[in-house]
């Protein structure tokens, strides 16, 4: 198995709204944000390539969005879902497998496009699209909070082209070898994290669980989430695995650090130890 990083560009969030509960006084040394308050975060995809199977985790935000929708959120920067692709000596055709892990905008956006036509089509003509049947049923009947971040037009047309397939909600079930899921709620239900275990490691996407190494630790909550006690109890475990297997956890949003590892500290809290590229933490 071998994974790349496909970098799909930053746009912005609010600062508090990332953080949650904890004061501004001190996650602004962290992310430092612009005079309206927001931070800039990532958008940071992953390609498994195992043998024909070239699989796509996540897809950034898209461009199919109006000026206004995007005004929001300024995405913006050099990369792009297409580019980082094409980087990898693949076409867009050549993907088999998009495993998208939750449906918010900034993860599927870029899942669906509009074709010469005006039409939306999915954006990888021969790709299978992995969901699960928990989380679409959520994402097509929204709650008021959420209502905004489930878009419509970026996962009902791949069901509708009869490319969206459901994975069976167990908790580490192996989706192919060497690549298992886990299921967390807090941030929205049945969030989907791979597990990949690549060169004798385990890497785990992290997806909104733990967005970013700023993130690790417990009170960083981001207020975007449904159920943040919840949230604590699985961040909580997800921190507890990585200490004691040493896994590389791999960040979507975190604006600088693609992978870290954990170490409990002096007082006894899981911190952040190493900071790594994913090539250096494979290497």
């Amino acid at each position: 198995m071998k994974v790349n990083v496909i970098n799909t560009g930053f746009f912005k969030l609010d600062g508090g709204a990332m953080f949650g509960v904890v004061p501004k006084k001190l996650w602004k040394k962290l992310n430092p944000p612009d005079e309206n308050n927001m931070c800039t975060w990532a958008m940071r995809c992953l390609l498994v390539e195992d043998g024909a199977r070239k699989i796509l985790i996540d897809t950034g935000f898209g461009y199919k969005q109006n000026a206004k929708f995007r005004s929001h959120f300024e995405p913006h920067g050099k990369d792009s879902l297409e580019q980082s692709i094409e980087e990898q000596g693949l076409a867009l055709e050549e993907i088999t497998d998009v495993f998208l892990t939750h449906f918010h905008f900034d993860h599927v956006g870029g899942a669906v496009s509009r074709n010469k036509k005006d039409q939306l089509v999915p954006t990888f003509p021969n790709a299978t699209y992995w969901t699960n049947e928990a989380h679409y049923d959520w994402a097509y009947s929204p709650n008021p909070r959420e209502k905004a971040s489930f878009l419509k037009e970026n996962f009902v047309p791949l069901k509708e082209a009869g490319q969206l397939k459901h994975i069976d909600i167990e908790d580490g079930v192996e989706f192919i070898p060497n690549f298992n899921v886990s299921f967390v709620s807090g941030h929205t239900e049945s969030m989907m994290l791979p597990y990949l275990k690549v060169n004798g490691k385990t890497i785990v996407y992290c997806a909104d669980l733990i967005p970013s190494s700023h993130h690790v630790s417990l009170p960083y909550v981001m207020a975007y989430d449904v159920q943040p006690l919840k949230t604590l109890v699985e961040k909580e475990r997800l921190l507890s695995e990585a200490l004691e297997h040493n896994y590389i956890l791999f960040f979507e949003h975190d604006p600088i650090s693609e992978c870290v590892t954990v170490k409990r500290n002096e007082r006894g809290r899981i911190v952040v130890d190493k900071v790594m590229t994913l090539a250096e933490a494979l290497a």
